[in-house]
């Protein structure tokens, strides 16, 4: 390990962040309502440090590390191993990345050497280096121990095209070694030391690190532009299930589930619908979310790609389709992407509905008229999910997180508890039954296919 820290550590630096906030103005108590305009309370503005860690990519002094570390700075400063001090500029952020450049003015600086994120296997052995807690320039060992970690709470939660495709490693890291590299034993950084998971907020043998190749395309971006341009389908997706894969056809639970289409998505002009499940991209295939947005996000605008999807039309399962899709730029969003006739299955409206195990009510008209839906956007909403039922979990109610309103049953619209339940009772036991869902909490509505399995 000493020959490898030998060559990182002079590459790697201690960032400092200085941010001006405003206090809160002193309560002017004991003096009387009349006399308070006379006198002037004027909060006196706090200064807010903070820390983190980057590692030098240029001879001239660009830096990479994470946007977390460098948002809302008012000043940033750079400290290298040599305990040299400059003030950095930021370049720019990408929140949907969890990446920033910074600049120095230097010359002749150390730099790193990158390897290849997608080259790393689970097992190998890894450093992290940084600034953790304050002590400087800190080396700590471990192995990668997954990939392709989701960690939600990192990535800007307003950033829409947020990519989480984490490296977790046991290596420790702690507070301060944010922005700091992942070396292999070769010495390449292959990741970005970007957070922990702990009950306490110090290591607890969970670290997560960007992959290089995601960041470095970030990066060149940031460099170039100040901005990063990214690519998109325009789909809204999510990670396939088992009852997703019965329900298409597929052997295998691989695959991205098409949810929805936002206005003038291209991938819905070629013909994509929703509920398809992506199985490869240029013919490579594709096993999860991040994989795919990674593989998107690193074409250009304007570039077009092949999406393979399986699908069911019909009664026909595992029908396998193939589209040409050309791919726009993403919004800017502040870089500055169900038995018989029993009982159970005889509910009326306001009964719980047995073979999925939730209960439905028509949308009032006030509420309805309040929302502001559209035809397409009416159905039955959900008021009571079963627990431990074939649904809980998948649908959620006013109170944890919705309401849900259910649109359409499989390929049959439905718009009055009657209708869900008509197209529920169809569908055989044990099979797996299709919901078109829309989501009315929050601002933007937002619609998803759930799958479930009926008993």
């Amino acid at each position: 390990f000493a020959d490898v820290v030998d060559r990182v550590n002079p590459a790697v630096v201690a960032v400092g962040t200085g941010r001006r906030e405003r206090a809160t103005a002193p309560s002017p108590r004991g003096i009387p309502p009349e006399f308070r305009d006379f006198f002037r309370f004027s909060p006196e503005p706090r200064y807010r440090e903070g820390s983190g860690s980057g590692f030098i990519v240029s001879r001239d002094g660009y830096i990479l590390t994470n946007n977390h570390v460098v948002a809302d700075a008012d000043q940033v400063t750079v400290r290298l191993l040599d305990n040299r001090v400059f003030t950095a500029r930021v370049v720019g952020r990408d929140p949907n990345t969890d990446v920033a450049v910074i600049k120095i003015d230097a010359a002749n600086l150390p730099t790193i050497v990158f390897g290849n994120s997608d080259q790393v296997r689970i097992g190998d052995w890894v450093l992290a280096v940084g600034n953790p807690l304050g002590f400087t320039f800190t080396v700590t060992a471990g192995i990668i121990s997954a990939k392709g970690r989701r960690l939600d709470g990192l990535v800007d939660e307003n950033a829409r095209y947020a990519i989480q495709d984490f490296i977790q490693t046991d290596a420790a890291i702690n507070p301060g070694n944010s922005g700091g590299p992942l070396v292999n034993l070769n010495g390449e950084v292959i990741g970005i030391n970007s957070a922990i998971a702990s009950p306490t907020g110090t290591y607890a043998g969970y670290g997560f690190a960007i992959p290089i190749n995601l960041a470095r395309h970030a990066m060149d971006d940031l460099i170039a532009t100040g901005r990063v341009t990214r690519a998109i389908l325009g789909i809204q997706i999510r990670e396939i299930s088992p009852e997703d894969a019965e329900y298409v056809g597929l052997r295998d639970i691989r695959g991205v589930v098409v949810n929805e289409f936002p206005s003038g998505s291209p991938a819905r002009a070629a013909g994509l619908q929703p509920g398809d499940v992506i199985v490869s991209l240029n013919d490579t295939l594709v096993d999860h979310v991040a994989q795919l947005q990674q593989m998107v996000g690193f074409k250009r605008p304007g570039e077009s790609v092949r999406v393979t999807v399986v699908r069911k039309e019909g009664d026909r399962a595992g029908v396998r389709r193939s589209f040409d899709v050309r791919l726009i730029a993403a919004a800017d969003d502040d870089t500055s992407l169900a038995r018989g006739n029993d009982a159970r299955d005889s509910a009326k409206a306001g009964e719980m509905e047995g073979r999925l195990g939730v209960r439905v009510e028509p949308i009032p008209a006030d509420v309805a008229h309040r929302a502001r839906l559209s035809d397409d956007q009416r159905g039955v909403v959900v008021t009571d999910v079963e627990e431990g039922g074939p649904a809980w979990g998948r649908l959620v109610t006013p109170d944890r997180g919705g309401p849900d309103v259910v649109l359409a049953v499989n390929s049959t619209r439905v718009r009055t508890p009657e209708e869900f339940q008509r197209a529920v009772r169809v569908v055989p036991r044990g099979a797996v039954v299709q919901l078109r869902v829309l989501n009315l909490n929050g601002e933007s509505y937002q619609t998803r296919i759930v799958r479930v399995r009926s008993r």
